[in-house]
Formats: C-alpha cells, sequence, structure tokens
C-alpha cells in the first residue's frame, strides 16, 4: 500500500481531509491509507455478504442493518497516533445507525461496538486484515469479525471470548458457524462464488 501523504493526521483532521479526489482513506496509525476499489470479485464477494446478511436481519426481525463500506470505526490509539478503519461490511443496531445518520459516520470510543464487522481479503491487504485489524477490532470488543480469503479459499470467524478472539476456519461446503446470526446457512463455496 502507498501512503497518501507523509504527513500524520490527527483523528479530527483525517474526518475533515479533502485532497480534491474521490479516493476513501482509512487512517492507519496517523497515516492516509487509500482504499483500492479491488477487482470485480471482490466487490461481488462484498455485495453478496451485505445482502445476505440484510436478508438474515429481516427474516430474523432484528433491529441491526448491515452496511457495505461506508462505517468507519475509531480504534483506541495503541501508538502516538489515531486509526480508523473503514470494515467491508458492518453490522450495528440500527438506532446507531440513525445516530451516525446525521454526522460523520464513525463510531466513536465512547460508542458501542459494531455487532459484527467482514474484510474481504486482497493482495494487498491479507497481513492488515489478518494482523492489524485483528488486533485493533478484538481492542474494540467487536464480538464477531470475519475474514474472507479468496486467496485460500476460506473464511475466518474471529469470536470474542474472555477478551480475545478465537478463530474457526471454514472451508468448501462448510456453513459458516455465526454466534451473531446462528441460524444463517452459507457456506464458503457460495459466498466466494458470488456474482
Amino acid at each position: 500500500m502507498t501512503l497518501a501523504t507523509k504527513q500524520r493526521l490527527s483523528f479530527e483532521d483525517y474526518l475533515t481531509y479533502n485532497d480534491g479526489t474521490d479516493t476513501r482513506y482509512e487512517l492507519a496509525n496517523g497515516e492516509l491509507i487509500p482504499m483500492s476499489l479491488g477487482g470485480g470479485q471482490h466487490g461481488e464477494v462484498i455485495h453478496f455478504i451485505e445482502k445476505q446478511l440484510s436478508a438474515e436481519i429481516e427474516r430474523s426481525s432484528l433491529p441491526w442493518v448491515a452496511r457495505q463500506a461506508v462505517i468507519g470505526i475509531r480504534i483506541p490509539r495503541g501508538y502516538r497516533w489515531d486509526t480508523s478503519r473503514i470494515p467491508d461490511v458492518t453490522v450495528i443496531p440500527l438506532e446507531q445507525w440513525q445516530n451516525l445518520r446525521n454526522r460523520e459516520a464513525v463510531i466513536e470510543l465512547n460508542e458501542a461496538a459494531p455487532l459484527l464487522v467482514v474484510e474481504v481479503v486482497s493482495e494487498s491487504t491479507k497481513t492488515v486484515d489478518y494482523r492489524a485489524k485483528r488486533v485493533e477490532y478484538n481492542f474494540r470488543d467487536i464480538p464477531e469479525y470475519w475474514v474472507v480469503d479468496p486467496l485460500e479459499s476460506k473464511i475466518t470467524v474471529f469470536t470474542l471470548v474472555e477478551e480475545f478472539y478465537e478463530g474457526s476456519e471454514f472451508r468448501g461446503n462448510d456453513c459458516i458457524l455465526s454466534p451473531t446470526f446462528p441460524e444463517l446457512t452459507l457456506t464458503v463455496d457460495r459466498i466466494l462464488a458470488a456474482g
């Protein structure tokens, strides 16, 4: 990944940053990280997951929403500088989504963590998705974190157990076991064949 700027930004500067392009950025330790579009299949997988989770929310009459790459999550400082991530898919309570509608859609440190976040791995993000974000989302106490990995044809579901993530790996025709969505009937193959 290339950095958009060598100057480190505060969280407040990040929220108002505008370089005159349509590029979206995450903030990692004060540095702007451009979010690439990814390949078409990457986008299809993200869209499919959002649609499936939204359908399950509606089927189960849950007061939640699933949103694709529009909700930021502020991460407590692990270093000297701020971090804010934008997951590929985020599930939060409907009331929390409504509260984000009239301001920057970033879940602040004093607000409840998302119920579930999903990251879809690409060649340029695999280390960040498996390592940095796993630590950051764990630190935010996000109960469930999926790493969907088309490169390795697997999905890892991390669940928060006594303050630490425990991972379960699924492949092929394995049904994803999700504590947040216990009745979900999605297989790895079906997710990775999206589109």
